[in-house]
């Protein structure tokens, strides 16, 4: 990647990635949760969500690689404040991918409709955001702690089996590693794939 495709390639995922968390305390807030609000988090500013190191370095490191990556600062929620104790966490959890799919389907459709009357520089850019959208919703939909996939799939599991929850969460760095470097080769095909099937190229 040359220096400006880098800088926006980070400001897009920083966009992204914001609006995967700023979707989760929205979701918890409307749940009956105050604590996102609270904590400042119900805001479009990035300031208000970024990590450093999941923000900045790990984002310019990927981006020198060849591809850009990173997360934002998880947003905070409490379980016992949540009205629907069912099915609170794993709306909670579902919200953030979700908003990440949004994106990437109404700037993909743009592409795929309004395509011949944009310009070059519209639709490079918009494609930009449609990659990276798709990795943050395919990435966090993996069921492996701490993602969100794991959330969801824990969600849906009965309560008694709450001591397994707790043993994966416990080694999640470890999963995590494992998925990054031996796991992800075999998950990233589907990226262009949904790339083509929403952009139609």
């Amino acid at each position: 990647m040359d220096l400006l495709t880098i800088i926006i390639s980070i400001a897009i995922l920083i966009m992204s990635v914001v609006m995967h968390e700023l979707s989760h305390g929205y979701a918890a807030d409307i749940l009956g949760d105050p604590t996102p609000r609270l904590q400042g988090r119900l805001t479009i500013n990035p300031l208000k969500h970024l990590d450093l190191f999941g923000s900045l370095i790990v984002p310019i490191m990927t981006s020198l690689i060849g591809f850009t990556f990173g997360w934002a600062k998880p947003v905070q929620w409490n379980p016992y404040n949540v009205k629907n104790k069912r099915w609170g966490e794993l709306i909670i959890s579902l919200a953030g991918p979700f908003a990440n799919i949004l994106i990437a389907l109404i700037f993909g459709f743009i592409i795929r409709f309004f395509g011949n009357t944009l310009s070059e520089a519209f639709i490079l850019i918009s494609s930009y955001i449609v990659m990276i959208n798709i990795v943050l919703a395919v990435f966090n939909l993996i069921p492996i702690p701490p993602l969100d996939g794991s959330k969801v799939l824990f969600s849906l599991l009965p309560p008694n089996l709450y001591k397994i929850r707790e043993g994966f969460e416990r080694y999640s760095i470890f999963l995590i590693l494992i998925l990054i470097f031996f796991l992800w080769q075999f998950i990233y095909p589907i990226i262009p794939f949904i790339f083509k099937l929403i952009v139609g190229l």
